[in-house]
């Protein structure tokens, strides 16, 4: 085995480098040192752009311009294609593939400038059809609700007195589905992916509200419908339930105008009107079977909405998030210098000592020219700004 190089000379070496590298290897996390960026964990396969090329970040290079030609860094429409990076760089103002600086505009025919048409990815797509349904349906439903509650269509005041839980929860069910709908379409046209988590969230209590009046339903119109149905009547409606019930189907009393019949100018002792009991049971049949029949038809496609968010909400658009590295991830001069370190120690150990200080010359002279060209760069950038 042989020997440790020494841990290499200024640029990248400063005071506390090797110990901050022996103490990556002792297992203390890089907590402890705060000026050492967490990526002296592992040896990236592609280093930024704007390390090997610190000057404006220009996504396409165009012929003379100035800079080294160091890796295309990525995000934008070719974020998925092979062999390019995932993340822009923390100066990269191209945001889905629409660079504002640097060729957004194309030339047209007669050498005009036109923009350049605009796309959204399949998942966004995905995600506005699904949104859109989700919108539609979650309006008439709300629709239908107020319908009732203002008493518009035949029967409405039935709803009111003889169905009034089930009518409340399904008019909480769409009020919650717009309320979601409208979170969603913030999350898809701001591309904010933290709207479409909540979007995502918001779904699954919004299918429970949707679910659970088609359970109500159906459990009550399955389950003795007609022992329910009179202990309503005689318990739960109360005199005013009644009236307005008798008032909707034109009867009088429950089997009779004697039984638990509330006096009207239509219903009293000498009443020909029928009793109630076989026109509400027949109407409670009807109406709970579209309702449940309506709310678990939509069931299917709400959990078919849900999965277009859980599995599309993340790709809304080609990079993920604003393409900026997390700032403990940043590299600096300090972790460049236990990261050298360590490559050091592992050609010293693979290769052999010569090799190693050969290597780590030719990486020094090669800083050296990347500085230099930094500061020229500097300097310019300081006169045009003046000038």
């Amino acid at each position: 085995m042989n020997p440790l190089q020494t841990p290499p000379a200024p640029p990248f070496a400063q005071q506390g480098s090797s110990s901050s590298a022996s103490s990556l290897r002792n297992g203390v996390t890089p907590d402890s040192a705060s000026t050492v960026s967490l990526s002296v964990n592992y040896l990236p396969a592609k280093f930024s752009a704007t390390m090997l090329d610190p000057g404006p970040r220009r996504r396409r290079g165009r012929p003379g311009a100035g800079g080294l030609a160091g890796p295309k860094r990525g995000g934008g429409v070719e974020a998925f294609r092979a062999g390019e990076a995932r993340m822009g760089g923390a100066n990269d103002d191209d945001y889905d593939g629409v660079n504002l600086n640097d060729g957004w505009l194309k030339k047209g025919a007669q050498g005009m400038a036109t923009p350049r048409k605009l796309r959204w990815t399949k998942f966004k797509w995905i995600l506005f059809f699904a949104n859109l349904v989700l919108t539609c349906y979650s309006i008439v439903a709300l629709i239908f609700c107020l319908l009732a509650w203002f008493n518009v269509f035949q029967h409405a005041d039935i709803l009111r007195a003889g169905n009034k839980t089930e009518l409340i929860v399904s008019t909480t069910a769409a009020s919650l589905g717009i309320v979601t709908a409208v979170v969603g379409w913030a999350g898809i046209l701001l591309n904010n992916r933290m709207f479409l988590a909540i979007y995502t969230f918001l779904l699954w209590v919004v299918l429970a509200f949707v679910a659970a009046p088609g359970y109500l339903t159906y459990k009550r119109r399955t389950f003795n419908l007609e022992g329910k149905v009179n202990a309503e009547w005689s318990q739960q409606l109360g005199s005013d339930g009644r009236l307005r019930i008798q008032n909707q189907l034109q009867c009088c009393g429950y089997f009779s105008p004697f039984v638990e019949a509330t006096v009207s100018q239509t219903c009293y002792s000498r009443s020909t009107l029928e009793g109630c009991k076989g026109p509400y049971m027949e109407y409670q049949r009807s109406i709970l079977e579209r309702w449940y029949t309506i709310a678990f038809a939509i069931v299917p496609a709400h959990i078919a909405i849900i999965l277009a968010g859980l599995l599309c909400s993340n790709h809304v658009t080609y990079r993920f998030g604003k393409g900026m590295m997390p700032k403990a991830y940043r590299l600096s001069m300090n972790s460049m210098a236990v990261i050298m370190d360590n490559y050091a120690n592992q050609l010293a150990e693979q290769y052999g000592t010569d090799v190693a200080a050969d290597i780590m010359a030719r990486s020094r002279t090669n800083l050296a020219q990347i500085e230099s060209l930094y500061a020229s760069f500097l300097v310019s950038s300081s006169r045009i700004n003046h000038s």
